[in-house]
């Protein structure tokens, strides 16, 4: 997928449009006025200094992705890996962090499963009902919470529109996998409404390098329904009334090297919310919102036994993991004089869960936040920009305040100069306080949350030229980490480890680079670097699961005159490691993967039909996704080294329909 990231300008124009159409006839990017606090807040964030990186819908559409994570994989400074192919876990790094470091939201709702913080929301959350994602990278626990320790990512439904229009799409591709999703959006007066769907399905491939002839079970599947829908009542004066509601379902296969005959997540989740915003005074803005997400999975696992060839059922179908997250947000904005502006809010979230399958004891924990920032307004200066504020957070026992300051200086019209400093906190999750599994390490409910020292300093400009531009940026990223939670084995009681804060500070450092090229007659190629140190207290090694360096590099070409379009990507990843009992430390990196995607209107400059054609990973390239895992052989004589398989070649054709 190519790498054309949006600006902050251009979003903000974007945003602030009320019918824009990209192409004559097109469909693409419609967002309508008067978007609220809530849903501007990333861009508000970027502006003082954070930086963001934005995925839009025509980048996720060209590159033929099926789920987030796929369409997220050239975004610069972070490395994700779907486990096996589309709807399964992922293994991230943004700047350096660890999976769990990373806040995942859908329209500002958290997603996270507080369960478990190493998972991600990408099994459930498909690619068609993306407008826009939103990449905040660096420390931004002011004001999203525990687990955005490292940033942000943030998926944008569809938006409203004042027009009637909406989309049919389909896909195919080499591996059995369908595709089919749809959405239609408008208004009636005061009223607008957005209703969308999607299916999609696969038998998947064999997802691991090597599998012992016990594990019948060889493919990776995914069968996901999503339908969902907004609706927006507009009281007149800018103030306007919003619900949304998002049903998903999903059997997701949960492949094993061995023994495994049946192993399957069956959920059902549920995302709801209403809110209230008022955008109407330079004064005062504010939302009020309510949100709703209840995750259910019904868990079956049956094994072979290896004597017989019997199956014997570990555990029976309906097995239930789960959790329900809900609670409540405010934030306002007031201008009460000139030259600066202060935003004031709470956040009240409440989490229930348990585990059957790996044995959490149901938890339940009350969130309460008090946030408040000031920052500077174009009429103290239009090229400084200066924001610091607070968070204090209180949950159950555990209390703690974060701060951070922003700021960016624009020193030319062509120049820039931006940074983020504060602190961050990740809570220990369910797993780490409560987990009581006979098998594995146990929980410790005297656990600290994780404290971290965050920095970012960036530099970048444009540099234009006759028929063109270039755009990049330069930056250093930084952050120290305290109470560090990981499993220990020094305690006798606990062969099997336990939870503990680490003593020592884990640093991380790097470096951000990237670059675009916007040139005449339709090209664009863009280019982006990342090189992280990441290392335990006293240690000279890279930590586990973190790349030492990645890049990637896209071309891209989308004549506007003419009816068609082509883009290829290469993903480069560097060295990257995991470290097992008897097999020592292994590189699963330095690999290059090559994607491209052709496209073209059949109906010519009307461009309501889309034919396009993808190819992920053309060389076919073997690679592992999140390091190595050993196995026991089926005969006995020992356990074997295997990786977790990436997307073999495939290919996908598509056809969309815009009305």
């Amino acid at each position: 997928m190519y790498s054309q990231f949006v600006s902050r300008a251009a979003l903000a124009a974007v945003i602030a449009c009320s019918s824009q159409i990209a192409h004559a006839g097109e469909m693409e990017d419609i967002i309508v006025t008067g978007a609220g606090l809530e849903q501007t807040l990333p861009q508000e964030i970027a502006r003082y200094g954070s930086a963001i990186e934005v995925v839009t819908e025509r980048q996720v559409r060209d590159s033929g992705a099926m789920d987030v994570a796929t369409a997220l994989q050239s975004v610069p400074g972070l490395y994700i890996r779907p486990a096996s192919g589309p709807f399964s876990y992922v293994d991230l790094a943004l700047q350096g962090s660890r999976t769990k470091d990373v806040l995942w939201t859908v329209d500002g709702i958290r997603i996270n499963n507080r369960l478990y913080g190493g998972t991600s929301p990408n099994d459930t959350l498909p690619a068609s009902m993306i407008e826009r994602v939103e990449v905040l990278k660096g420390g931004e626990s002011l004001f999203y919470g525990t687990q955005a320790a490292a940033g942000v990512i943030n998926v944008v439904t569809r938006s409203f529109t004042d027009d009637f229009n909406g989309q049919a799409n389909g896909s195919v591709d080499s591996r059995a996998g369908t595709s089919l999703d749809g959405y239609v959006r408008g208004s009636i007066g005061r009223h607008r409404f957005v209703a969308y769907a999607s299916h999609n399905r696969a038998e998947g491939y064999r997802p691991f390098t090597e599998m012992e002839p016990s594990a019948t079970d060889r493919r990776r599947g995914y069968d996901v329904w999503s339908v969902g829908g907004k609706y927006q009542y507009d009281f007149g004066g800018d103030i306007a009334l919003n619900l949304q509601y998002q049903h998903t379902e999903a059997n997701l296969d949960n492949a094993n090297a061995t023994l495994v005959r049946e192993s399957r997540n069956d959920r059902n989740e549920e995302i709801a919310s209403v809110r209230l915003d008022y955008t109407g005074s330079d004064a005062i803005q504010f939302f009020l919102k309510g949100y709703y997400h209840d995750w259910k999975t019904a868990y079956v696992q049956i094994r072979n036994d290896l004597a017989t060839g019997e199956p014997i059922t570990i555990f029976p179908p309906g097995t239930f993991w789960g959790y329900r997250d809900y609670g409540a947000s405010a934030l306002v904005k007031m201008r009460p004089h000139r030259g600066l502006e202060y935003l004031v809010g709470y956040d009240y979230q409440k989490f229930n869960g348990r585990d059957d399958v790996l044995l959490i004891g149901k938890t339940r924990e009350n969130v309460h936040a008090g946030i408040f920032q000031v920052r500077t307004t174009d009429d103290l200066s239009r090229r400084a920009r200066l924001a610091a504020g607070l968070r204090y957070n209180e949950t159950g026992g555990a209390k703690k305040t974060v701060w951070n300051v922003t700021g960016r200086f624009d020193i030319s019209d062509d120049l820039y100069v931006e940074g983020v400093g504060g602190t961050s906190f990740l809570l220990p999750d369910a797993s780490q306080l409560y987990q009581i599994d006979p098998c594995c390490e146990k929980g410790n409910p005297n656990l600290a949350p994780e404290e971290s020292l965050n920095l970012n300093a960036t530099l970048g400009g444009k540099l234009p030229f006759a028929g063109g531009a270039v755009s990049w940026q330069a930056g250093l990223f930084a952050r120290r980490i305290d109470n560090l939670i990981d499993v220990s084995y020094d305690d006798p009681a606990y062969p099997d480890g336990i939870f503990m804060n680490s003593d020592g500070r884990v640093k991380v450092r790097g470096v951000d680079a990237q670059a675009a090229a916007a040139l005449g007659d339709g090209w664009q190629l863009s280019a982006s670097y990342s090189y992280t140190r990441s290392r335990n207290a006293g240690s000279d090694r890279q930590r586990d699961r973190t790349p030492k360096q990645f890049a990637s590099g896209a071309i891209a070409y989308a004549p506007a005159g003419l009816p068609f379009g082509a883009n290829v990507t290469v993903n480069w990843v560097g060295d990257a490691r995991s470290t097992l009992p008897g097999f020592g430390r292994r590189n699963y990196g330095n690999y290059a993967l090559v994607d491209i995607g052709l496209h073209f209107y059949p109906d010519g400059d009307a461009r309501r039909h889309r034919v396009g054609i993808n190819i992920e990973n053309l060389f076919d390239r073997e690679y592992a996704t999140s390091g190595y895992r050993t196995a026991p052989r089926d005969d006995g004589s020992g356990r074997f080294l295997y990786g977790v398989r990436g997307v073999p070649r495939t290919l996908r054709a598509s056809y969309g329909l815009s009305f």
